[in-house]
């Protein structure tokens, strides 16, 4: 191409820039076609002050030499464009020449632009193999403006690909390159008419090249969940799923934890990579180079030199690998000799492929050049020796028992300190690195949710585990063991509590953002291969210290069986194991607190109306069960009541129907049918104001009824509350145990039993019959009541709806209605209840229980009286 020259002259006091070819005669413009009519495009012609002209074609004027002209036309895909352009004469768009008239610069270069979407754009293209289509992309770039290179140089923009893959597309991803695909420019393209418009806004992103972008992938050796995650992600991320019979396929990945080695059948110019190489991708939003994680390298070190060597390469490798291998072994054993790092060698040559230029670590920054961790301890105040960060060599069969488990001790907790050095510095800090590729994964609050309560265990634990390590490297028969442990045993008391009593829900928002997010989730599986995490996941890491306690009880109890009484440790150790035991304890109570602290607030926000005073301090959940009401006292004979019992109240809610409130199964309606709420706020009753727990005995047809007598000081008569309970999970007499023990606890006594009463049903007038048939009659009387009010609205009835549920509740329900007097001579009589005694005797004065007959009601009258 021959280089573009560039020209800046003044025709008639307007600037003119002249890009390739000679300036001719004065400027003048010619609006093609309908443009002639169109005022927008007049107005922007005139403010160049040279002559304007229309016409249908402009044919007319393209031999016409005496002037310069601009041919303005509002669509570069007529047939006038096509022959204008063969003319080669200088062709605007609209868009171009309003954008040009605001700085009154008239710009003309050999090609022509219609528009400035692509403006100081200049791009590359790579892996396009088909001509026509290249050619159409290239002149779409052209016409809004842009210029296209052949080679990656220091003012390209973008690089325009086919296929993640590529030296060229190596090369940009390592530079921060904006790599787009081609519907990038058909996107701008679309934008053509808009003044002002540009490909490089934040809006055209999302055309950015995907990960996997017209890949074919095979996937070998995964399990069946994992492969199915990652067959997903391919597809999402512009890939193709395919096997190995493909012979078009571009990359075989292997799980090289299960597969050893290489199929035998893979496609000729498939790279066989890694898992790594896939995860890697998915995390940093870009496939690494595929000879950084290439599947002979994992095998390389189980191979003969012979089969290293005589690999199929490029000629010239064998003796190259040779030299860095020679080179890798004297640096080892110098290494060996001596505890400096070794140097780079001085005849060592940089490699220059663009794929090298990607060697970057998982967070996208080039590897850190900085010392490894040091492997001894500082030494201990007043002493010039260095510990090691591991147990002392030794021979256990020359040991006593009490040190051999001392030295499991020690070996575990090097182990267990190792584990959350690999949480912290794998995991946890790339974590926090804001300059990550990609962005960060997890904001603030997840991460301190996550790994918030974990840095106090790990330095109470690396702290111990020094003291540990020292007392090994310098044992003696009275070293004393059990004062290391109880020297951190407050620390321990305050460290773990946090992190065990949030574990599970940790552990819950865990899998949630890993299935979530495939960053996330990527960079878990990339983390999960070091050698570090001992190719464990992060759950399975993050459940240590869970189990840490329990294994240290064990250990310090086989220690202190191996010494004797008369030993100085033997107390010590008596001490530090009651005091682990006693952390444990704490914790676990601590641990129950906690959840019954959230089951407060989760009960709380699943009941409608709930009063707000339900959640306190000093409220925890005790137990809960699903009733029937048999009585009239809360909501209704035969409704389904779910009763939440508390340390110092008892919730009384009733179960909501989710399809009451929500009729037509539209999207929005299912979408307000999760949030809504399961229950509805009936009763907070104090349980000071439970005077007496009535256990009715099983008979053949009455099952787990149980009533409760209720008054409090405002109250002049005792209310009778009788229920059925409905669930399998949890009996009545546990139930009831548990409702006693905690009425007793609340009235400051120790006579649990005396709260708790047992009768026949026939003590309390309760039928059998109506216990069995309580619920089937209640559903059918609520749902005639429900029929009579649709049929009301229906017809337009006025007092037909009460008349009709009077007259449905008259037939339907076996239970009469007695006369007011009777009622509240029934009423009354319930105040000798609290007065029953633990023989189970009846009332002297007669009860007439709500549940009862009109005939079984007016005989218990009649004995009254």
């Amino acid at each position: 191409m021959a280089e573009q020259t560039q020209t800046c002259i003044v025709l008639n006091d307007v600037t003119v820039v002249s890009q390739d070819i000679e300036p001719c005669g004065d400027p003048r413009i010619c609006l093609v076609g309908s443009l002639a009519d169109d005022a927008e495009t007049v107005e922007a012609a005139k403010k160049f002050n040279v002559p304007v002209v229309t016409s249908e074609t402009g044919e007319e004027y393209v031999s016409d030499s005496a002037f310069c002209t601009y041919f303005v036309l509002s669509d570069f895909e007529s047939p006038v464009f096509e022959e204008l352009d063969k003319a080669g004469v200088r062709l605007l768009g609209k868009p171009a020449l309003i954008e040009l008239s605001g700085n009154g610069v008239l710009t003309y270069t050999r090609r022509p632009v219609f528009c400035h979407v692509m403006k100081d754009a200049i791009l590359v293209f790579t892996g396009f193999r088909k001509k026509n289509e290249v050619c159409r992309l290239l002149k779409l770039v052209h016409y809004m403006g842009g210029s296209v290179k052949n080679e990656i140089i220091d003012t390209v923009t973008h690089l325009l690909a086919y296929s993640s893959t590529g030296e060229k597309y190596q090369y940009a991803n390592t530079f921060n390159i904006p790599i787009m695909s081609e519907d990038w420019v058909h996107a701008a393209w679309a934008h053509r008419d808009e003044v002002g418009a540009r490909a490089t806004t934040d809006t055209m992103a999302k055309y950015k090249l995907k990960v996997f972008q017209n890949l074919r992938i095979v996937l070998v050796g995964f399990q069946e969940e994992d492969q199915s995650q990652m067959e997903d992600l391919v597809t999402q991320n512009g890939g193709f799923n395919t096997t190995l019979e493909d012979q078009q396929a571009t990359h075989v990945v292997l799980e090289d934890q299960t597969v050893t080695e290489k199929p035998p059948d893979c496609p000729p110019k498939a790279h066989v990579v890694k898992a790594e190489w896939f995860w890697t991708s998915i995390q940093m939003e870009a496939p690494p180079s595929e000879t950084l994680h290439l599947f002979e390298e994992l095998n390389a070190s189980m191979l003969s030199p012979r089969q290293m060597f005589s690999s199929p390469s490029t000629p010239g490798s064998r003796s190259r690998r040779r030299k860095r291998l020679r080179e890798t072994v004297q640096h080892l054993a110098q290494d060996d000799s001596s505890s400096a790092l070794p140097s780079a060698p001085a005849s060592s040559k940089r490699r220059s492929s663009a794929g090298d230029l990607a060697f970057l670590s998982a967070d996208g920054s080039f590897l850190d050049d900085t010392a490894s961790t040091p492997n001894r301890l500082a030494p201990p105040s007043g002493s010039s020796e260095q510990i090691p960060l591991s147990p002392p060599p030794v021979d256990l069969r020359q040991l006593s028992a009490r040190q051999r488990v001392f030295h499991e001790l020690v070996k575990t907790e090097c182990n267990y300190v190792s584990i959350l050095d690999a949480i912290e510095k794998v995991i946890k800090v790339p974590l926090e690195n804001n300059s990550q590729s990609g962005g960060p994964m997890l904001d603030s609050q997840e991460l301190r949710y996550i790994f918030g309560n974990l840095p106090p265990i790990h330095t109470v634990h690396t702290r111990m585990r020094d003291d540990l390590l020292h007392l090994a490297h310098n044992w003696t028969p009275d070293a004393s063991i059990g004062e290391i442990i109880l020297k951190y045993s407050t620390e321990l008391e305050k460290a773990y509590p946090p992190f065990i009593n949030f574990f599970e829900n940790m552990k819950e928002m865990l899998q949630k953002i890993s299935s979530e997010r495939p960053r996330f989730h990527a960079f878990l599986k990339i983390a999960q291969n070091k050698p570090e995490c001992g190719r464990q996941s992060l759950q399975e890491l993050l459940i240590r210290p869970v189990q840490r306690l329990p294994s240290m009880s064990l250990l310090i109890g086989d220690i202190l069986k191996h010494t004797e009484k008369t030993s100085p440790d033997h107390v010590a150790l008596e001490q530090a194991l009651d005091k682990i035991k006693s952390v444990m304890t704490f914790i676990n109570d601590d641990k129950r607190k906690t959840e019954a602290k959230l089951k407060l607030f989760e009960i709380h926000n699943d009941i409608e109306m709930c009063p707000p005073n339900l959640v306190a301090s000093h409220r925890m959940h005790m137990s809960k069960v699903d009733v029937t009401e048999l009585s009239d006292s809360c909501s209704g004979r035969g409704d389904t009541l779910t009763l939440f019992l508390f340390n110092d109240v008892l919730e009384i809610c009733k179960k909501k129907s989710k399809y009451n409130s929500i009729k037509s199964p539209s999207r929005a309606n299912l979408h307000a049918l999760k949030s809504i709420k399961t229950y509805k706020h009936l009763e907070m009753m104090n349980l000071a104001h439970i005077k007496r727990i009535v256990d009715i005995r099983e008979t053949e047809d009455c099952h787990n009824v149980f009533a409760l007598i209720i008054r409090s000081n405002q109250e002049l008569k005792e209310r009778l509350f009788t229920f059925t309970l409905i669930q399998d999970d949890i009996t009545k007499s546990t139930f009831l145990k548990t409702l006693c023990r905690t009425v007793a606890n609340i009235a400051c006594r120790n006579d649990v039993e005396n709260f708790l009463v047992s009768m026949d049903p026939h003590h309390l007038d309760i039928e059998t019959s109506d216990v069995s048939l309580t619920n089937a009659l209640s559903k059918a009387l609520k749902f005639a009541t429900r029929t009579g009010r649709k049929v009301s609205r229906a017809f337009s009835f006025n007092k037909s709806p009460s008349k009709l549920k009077r007259a449905v509740s008259t037939v339907m329900s076996p239970f009469g209605t007695l006369p007011q007097q009777s009622s509240m001579r029934g009423a009354t009589s319930v105040n000798n209840l609290a007065d029953l005694s633990l023989s189970g005797t009846p009332p002297t004065g007669g009860f007439a229980h709500p549940m009862a007959t009109p005939t079984s009601r007016r005989r218990t009258l009649k004995n009254a009286h």
